[in-house]
């Protein structure tokens, strides 16, 4: 192999984000024109780049609003876009989510409602169920990102109080046909786990979300317990007829973008391996067992000999103790270089799909087989970062953050390790 390994990641990651664009991926999932209205709504980090595909195929009529995360607009012509707050909810999330749940009201069998979901549509449709506030809902999110919750547990909790999520979209919509589109960013691609099912069916019910709260020590706030311990009006079930002959189509998935990642390490002559589209645990944790592989193939060369590339996606969770910076990517790779302790020929990246790791301004970083001498050259200890959530300002200080911008997709984290054959 002959290519720069900093480069290599890099393109790999570019070509699981190209696999995952809205305009090639979601044209031909488009149903055909109703007879009378159609509607588009959605929300998530990819729902103004789903608009824009869906205008620029459409040959009908059409009108609409979906929601998008601040700094993820694209140009749109008939359908409006607003964008909102993430991951703890705004007021333009939650109006943006009222002006949605009217413009369904009173449609017809011959209307047509196109739902547009992607992830971060859980943050970005907010509407708090009655009784509870928008305050209440920004507490419950920042208790839960903290937890260690992971995506299915906060998204159980997150339908069970709001008035829109967990099927009730749906439900509003009624009689009208309801085609959902949804880009998957959580494991196993569930769509009542996508920003949690706004048009599809839920399991789930008051006493798991009750559950789950007690499972991470969350009590406040108060508001927020009370209304699950009364269980009042359940979210929508499978047998419910109101959401009787809904399409939900997954139109991108992290299975696919990590496959078109892999085709791309072999046009470079390096052997990939998809370990799980779905891995999900403490950052530091995967980063430990990804590390343990990562040796295996340098000194046995299992489970395939070097030169070859460990992919693999997914959604880890950050239990936060410390007050550092950084998402679960930076945590992630921080503890991986932990883990290396400067193991010779492996290279690594991981970064969300969407650009951004967590609340901060890169995608993710890069780990290199010098990366802890550097660090201690620039006098930064990886072991106290770690400690500190810090991930962030360490790759920062080395110069090694990965920045994109807002990709305007979103199939969740993307992790590469690339094991060459020591000199």
């Amino acid at each position: 192999m002959t290519v720069d390994p900093k480069f290599l990641l890099r393109r790999m990651f570019d070509a699981a984000v190209a696999r995952a664009m809205p305009e090639k991926c979601l044209p031909p999932f488009l149903p055909n024109p109703p007879k009378g209205r159609t509607i588009v709504v959605g929300a998530g980090k990819a729902a103004a780049t789903m608009a824009r595909a869906v205008e620029e195929h459409w040959t009908g009529e059409l009108s609409g609003l979906v929601v998008t995360r601040y700094g993820h607009r694209a140009p749109t012509k008939r359908i409006e876009v607003v964008e909102a707050a993430h991951p703890v909810p705004d007021l333009a999330g939650r109006e943006a989510a009222e002006r949605i749940l009217k413009m369904v009201q009173g449609l017809t069998r011959d209307d047509l409602v196109l739902c547009l979901i992607s992830g971060g549509g859980s943050a970005l449709l907010t509407l708090p169920a009655e009784g509870l506030t928008l305050q209440d809902k920004q507490a419950i999110n920042r208790a839960l990102l903290k937890s260690g919750a992971n995506i299915a547990e906060m998204n159980c909790v997150r339908k069970h109080l709001s008035a829109i999520k967990g099927g009730r979209l749906a439900a509003a919509c009624h009689p009208a046909k309801v085609v959902t589109l949804t880009i998957s960013d959580v494991p196993g691609d569930d769509p009542a786990v996508i920003a949690s099912g706004p048009t599809v069916p839920d399991r789930t019910t008051f006493a798991d979300a009750l559950a789950i709260l007690g499972k991470y020590h969350i009590t406040e706030p108060t508001a927020v317990l009370a209304h699950l311990r009364a269980a009042r009006d359940e979210t929508p079930k499978p047998n419910d007829p109101r959401l009787t002959g809904i399409q939900t189509h997954l139109v991108a998935a992290p299975q696919q973008s990590l496959e078109a990642a892999a085709g791309f390490a072999r046009q470079a002559g390096v052997t990939p391996m998809i370990l799980g589209d779905s891995l999900e645990g403490e950052s530091r944790e995967v980063a430990i067992v990804h590390a343990g592989i990562a040796r295996q193939v340098l000194r046995h060369g299992q489970p395939l000999p070097a030169p070859c590339v460990l992919l693999s996606g997914g959604e880890t969770t950050v239990t936060v103790r410390g007050k550092g910076r950084g998402g679960r990517n930076a945590e992630f790779l921080l503890a991986l270089t932990v883990a290396l302790d400067g193991e010779r020929g492996v290279y690594a990246m991981a970064g969300d799909t969407d650009g951004v790791d967590g609340t901060e301004d890169n995608a993710g970083a890069l780990v290199t087989p010098d990366t802890l001498t550097r660090a201690a050259a620039a006098g930064v200890d990886a072991k106290s970062c770690l400690a500190d959530n810090d991930g962030y300002s360490f790759f920062a200080k080395l110069g090694d953050l990965v920045k994109t911008g807002p990709t305007l997709t979103n199939v969740n984290d993307f992790r590469a390790i690339l094991v060459l054959p020591p000199d």
